[in-house]
């Protein structure tokens, strides 16, 4: 629908550019730096047009370019990363395997029963 859209944008900016065209033919003089010449002022517009195009398209690419880049150097990073809490992760695993069991909730750890007299001691 996005593409339907563009196109037709592009063919009302044709239509606007061709009466455009058929309407502006008349000369005008271009200054350059070393002499004047006489051009008709559609091909003056659309020269001026097509260089600012030229000039924002090559802005585009450049950026487009250096964010590729960047890219791939933060996914070559996040990888990096990733790996190295996979080896830790497994790390930790292999260390709670030899170590014995702990509590990790804090109600658990405050209460443990004692196996001699059946009280419940303190641990702090």
């Amino acid at each position: 629908m996005k593409f339907q859209w563009s196109l037709l944008l592009a063919l009302i900016f044709a239509i606007i550019v061709a009466i455009f065209a058929v309407v502006n033919v008349d000369d005008v003089p271009v200054n350059y730096v070393f002499g004047t010449a006489q051009w008709p002022l559609i091909l003056v517009i659309l020269v001026s047009a097509l260089l600012g195009a030229l000039v924002s398209g090559s802005v585009a690419i450049f950026r487009s370019f250096v964010l590729q880049r960047r890219v791939k150097h933060l996914e070559k990073d996040n990888t990096a990363k990733e790996s190295l809490i996979a080896t830790q992760q497994n790390e930790i695993s292999a260390l709670n395997k030899n170590e014995p069991v702990r509590y990790q909730d804090t109600h658990l750890k405050d209460e443990i029963p004692d196996d001699t007299s059946g009280d419940v001691r303190s641990t702090i």
